[in-house]
């Protein structure tokens, strides 16, 4: 039987901007709050949503026409999962002794196709696996393409059963419960600096605590949430490469850690502001909240509701990619949620 301590977990959540549109300042960034995060005895580090290389606000805020030079820019500033930019945070995860969920813009190999993406990488450096946002949102369609069932996936590493989702991800109910029926037991969930941009400003914060509570009480799972704050390497760039513009500010980013009964942990912390928001979990809690409400066993009612999910790879790429197995690997290529 595994000692209480076993089951202890230190998370936290990156509160930080990336040096926008700068892949390799930004990975050095990101290698710099590992090695930060491993002297701070940090186990897991949660990155808010395409840390590397920044998210392409300028999508919210100029003529489609206007953007196609950054987008191009942008396709060219992502990266590839495995790469070298990838391969330097799996090193720096290996020498920290940290796990870490990282957020990219990952572009598809030979392609200029890019994803919104998160990339799972162990303490020991494994390479776990990638989540590919199932439907970029809004303007966000213009720069990333659709992920499929493939990447709709809790994988099992040293740190317990670990998952994300990205942003809006959040509405899509039935995308939450395909992490639950995998027994996710540890959420990352990747926002960016929504409360920056116009119309947002009094209500994305209050969006993002209820969607990230929602799914810490329903899946009976700790939520490290991180979102980016928008710092002036972002604005410049946007006004040198596309002109004046007054749909996004600085600031803003929302990143927290949730326990499933739904109390902060840690945060929320807001703002410019950058820092790790960092809390002691503890895995057993899990089973005191599952004695109320345990969504992949009594409160599933299978005999009523179920759940089909289709892993089958969408893209050229994922049927070849050798991750390591993750719970339901070992199943059909469809999920019910009974399993």
């Amino acid at each position: 039987m595994p000692s209480p301590a076993a089951r202890r977990r230190t998370v936290a959540a990156v509160h930080a901007a990336p040096v926008f549109m700068d892949t390799e300042a930004t990975v050095d960034k990101a290698v710099d709050l590992i090695e930060q995060a491993g002297r701070e005895g940090v186990d897991l580090l949660v990155f808010p949503e395409t840390f590397v290389p920044g998210y392409p606000y300028w999508i919210e805020a100029y003529a489609p026409l206007d953007q196609q030079a950054a987008n191009a820019a942008y396709a060219g500033a992502s990266v590839e999962v495995p790469g070298p930019q990838t391969a330097r945070i799996q090193s720096a995860c290996r020498r920290a002794g940290v796990g870490a969920v990282l957020g990219v813009s990952e572009r598809l190999e030979g392609t200029r196709t890019c994803f919104n993406s998160q990339v799972f990488i162990d303490p020991g450096g494994a390479l776990l696996g990638v989540h590919r946002k199932l439907q970029p949102t809004y303007a966000e369609r213009i720069v990333w393409a659709q992920g499929g069932g493939a990447t709709l996936r809790v994988f099992d590493g040293a740190l317990g059963r670990i998952g994300g989702l990205v942003c809006w991800e959040h509405t899509m109910n039935l995308a939450r419960q395909a992490l639950i029926a995998q027994g996710q037991e540890i959420h990352a969930a990747a926002w960016p600096g929504l409360s920056t941009m116009a119309g947002f400003e009094t209500v994305a914060d209050v969006q993002i605590d209820a969607m990230t509570k929602t799914h810490a009480l329903t899946a009976q799972t700790f939520v490290v949430s991180a979102g980016n704050p928008v710092d002036q390497t972002c604005l410049s760039w946007m006004a040198s490469t596309l002109g004046p513009q007054e749909h996004i500010t600085a600031g803003g980013g929302w990143s927290a850690v949730i326990h499933p009964f739904t109390q902060y942990l840690a945060g929320p912390h807001t703002g410019p502001e950058e820092r790790l928001v960092t809390a002691a979990i503890n895995l057993d809690d899990l089973n005191a909240v599952k004695v109320w409400v345990d969504s992949r066993g009594h409160y599933a009612r299978p005999e009523i509701l179920g759940l089909h999910v289709d892993h089958r790879p969408l893209w050229h790429d994922e049927s070849y990619r050798q991750w390591p197995a993750s719970p339901g690997d070992d199943g059909p290529e469809t999920v019910d949620g009974t399993e």
